[in-house]
């Protein structure tokens, strides 16, 4: 009787890591799994076919059995010999016929239908979203949908349009700390002397601006963190006039140093 192999470990947007590699594996084991579901279907019908025929045999068995008993009883020399041949014959039978019973009731309750056929490639699925949703593959939200533009971040990239990123705007206060994990461009309108303090999350190859203007009152002065590092050390100094702009350009070298650079009185 043909085995079915057990199917790997299904794919789950539990553990997004491996969903790619047990999704491939799953699905790969598919053919497998419908060749010898079909294998095992014949070899029950036509066990179930035998288990008919034996049937069919046993209560013929029965029967002669019957008969031959009948006989024994108007032979007293045999009648012995006879009976005992009958019982058995009959327990036999009986036997049989048990086992033909259950091998009919197994195979009444198999249904071919219920199984995919290999050489229709999964065509005959009522519904392939359902067969998606019960593998665990929602596309949009465990599956990305396909997109022939959809960047990637090991590979060299050619855009044919602008790239850009947001402008967040850092909450003014006497000390200034700018998440560096929320985005690339900064800006902060100072309402007094500030301190721009050590971002948080640093990257080192990390880049952008952080554009910084005076209020309508002016002269603000601006101190920096430790991580901020200028030209020949030397910390500039903002434009005080009043709405100035200023713009602080950086580069991240390493989780605790920003090389940056002032660039006053933008007009």
């Amino acid at each position: 009787m043909t085995t079915i192999t057990s199917l790997p470990t299904p794919p789950s947007r539990d553990d997004p890591t491996n969903f790619s590699e047990r999704a491939d594996g799953f699905l790969g084991a598919l053919p497998t799994f419908v060749t010898e579901t079909n294998a095992l279907a014949g070899e029950l019908n036509t066990a179930s076919s035998a288990a008919t025929t034996a049937a069919t045999t046993a209560t013929t068995q029965a029967g002669i059995a019957t008969t031959k008993a009948g006989e024994a009883a108007s032979s007293a020399s045999s009648a012995s010999t006879s009976a005992a041949t009958a019982t058995t014959q009959a327990g036999i039978a009986t036997t049989k016929a048990g086992e033909a019973a259950a091998s009919a009731a197994a195979a009444a309750t198999f249904d071919p239908a219920l199984y995919l056929s290999k050489a229709d490639n999964l065509n005959s699925v009522a519904s392939k979203s359902t067969a998606r949703s019960n593998l665990g593959l929602a596309i949009g939200t465990d599956v990305q949908a396909y997109d022939a533009d959809t960047a990637k971040t090991d590979v060299v990239q050619s855009y044919t349009a602008a790239q850009r990123g947001s402008v967040s705007a850092l909450t003014d206060g006497a000390t200034i700390t700018s998440d560096f994990a929320v985005a690339n461009n900064f800006s902060v309108t100072l309402g007094g002397n500030r301190t721009l303090a050590n971002p948080t999350n640093l990257t080192a190859g990390q880049s952008g601006v952080i554009v910084i203007t005076q209020d309508g009152t002016g002269s603000r002065t601006l101190a920096y963190g430790s991580y901020f590092k200028f030209s020949a050390g030397s910390v500039p100094s903002l434009t005080t006039t009043a709405s100035a702009v200023d713009v602080l350009a950086y580069y991240v070298e390493s989780s605790t140093r920003i090389t940056a650079r002032l660039i006053g009185d933008v007009k």
